[in-house]
């Protein structure tokens, strides 16, 4: 009998097996990476990516503003490759982030960094790339080969890269360990049952996903994956923002999800999350803090950067669900391919 499981689902149970391999094999480079950041003392990061691997790269703004206190920016890939702008960036760390490592902007935008004096370095899947051979040093993601058109592993390994390299940067042991015991606790958030989401967004095309610092970043891939495996409507807020405005189309059972994880930012999400429940939204957040708002069930982890990687683990596995049931192929979205190469 032929297996019927799509690629998706095959790829995002795999991810703790990812997560094993890339603690096992990544450190070594990562090691190197961290040792050449200590000598060269950056005094600001630029990250360059688009699309789940840009959403790391928000991640990673947040992990290193609250860990090292540097600023971190993004920069659009298309000031080099449309534009031709030479940035100034002695004495920054450029991070570009890319599963395939063949977009042209992107490598553009690595070689401009690497002339303006930066130390660049690529996280990617493939360490034979154009961008891994545009930087000055490469991270390879041992993500494994990812053939369904949605990033699952890939996004997961990318993020864990970037929080080695932080924990070696930092010299952070409690983050280092955190690390190492985060497949199995991948594992599980694979198996948490968000059905409760999945029914209340039924037949809805339009959504709300929230969050705040790291978790911010995972509301951005959620909201994305919602829109090519699902075709819905999503759109991703900070809970401080939605307020400001968004929440004027919330209308009675609205589907919001709301990832927070144990931080200094679970509370004020999920007092946002119970303002929207109580203006008649179906509210859902990973909290069990909520009064009015649904408690989805989640996995805590040993530190509050490697949390939200699993509330994303636990998404995905429900979002593949949707899309099944809404009769789509989440293996090969309309218009999109695996990889986009933009100038």
């Amino acid at each position: 009998m032929s297996d019927t499981t799509s690629r998706m689902r095959h790829e995002i149970l795999e991810i703790p097996e990812a997560v094993a391999r890339l603690l096992d094999r990544g450190q070594p480079e990562i090691a190197k990476v961290a040792e050449a950041l200590k000598t060269r003392d950056p005094r600001l990061v630029v990250t360059v990516a688009r699309g789940s691997s840009d959403h790391v790269c928000t991640f990673l703004k947040y992990a290193v503003e609250l860990e090292l206190g540097l600023p971190v920016a993004s920069i659009g890939p298309s000031v080099a490759s449309l534009y031709g702008a030479e940035l100034h960036l002695d004495g920054a760390l450029c991070l570009s982030v890319s599963q395939s490592g063949q977009s042209p902007d992107i490598v553009a935008l690595a070689k401009s960094a690497t002339r303006g004096g930066a130390l660049s370095v690529a996280v990617t899947n493939d360490p034979a790339s154009p961008l891994a051979e545009a930087s000055d040093h490469c991270i390879g993601i041992h993500a494994g080969p990812e053939r369904s058109v949605a990033a699952t592993k890939t996004f997961v390994t990318s993020a864990v890269a970037t929080l080695m390299l932080l924990a070696e940067w930092k010299g952070d042991d409690a983050l280092r360990s955190a690390l190492l015991d985060l497949p199995r606790h991948l594992d599980a958030a694979a198996r948490k049952d968000w059905s409760p989401l999945k029914q209340a967004i039924g037949a809805q095309r339009s959504l709300f996903t929230l969050g705040r610092g790291p978790s911010w970043a995972i509301s951005n891939e959620a909201a994305l994956k919602f829109k090519e495996t699902c075709q819905i409507h999503a759109e991703s807020y900070s809970a401080a923002e939605v307020l400001h405005g968004p929440v004027s189309i919330v209308e009675e059972g609205f589907p919001v999800l709301c990832f927070t994880a144990r931080d200094a930012a679970e509370t004020p999400v999920v007092q946002v999350a119970d303002a929207l429940a109580e203006k008649g939204a179906r509210v859902f957040v990973t909290s069990d803090r909520a009064a009015r708002a649904t408690a989805l069930p989640h996995i805590r982890t040993d530190h509050r950067l490697t949390d939200p990687i699993t509330l994303i683990v636990s998404f995905y596995a429900m979002v593949e669900q949707i899309a099944l049931d809404r009769g789509i192929d989440p293996d090969t979205p309309r218009h999109l391919r695996k990889v986009t190469e933009t100038v």
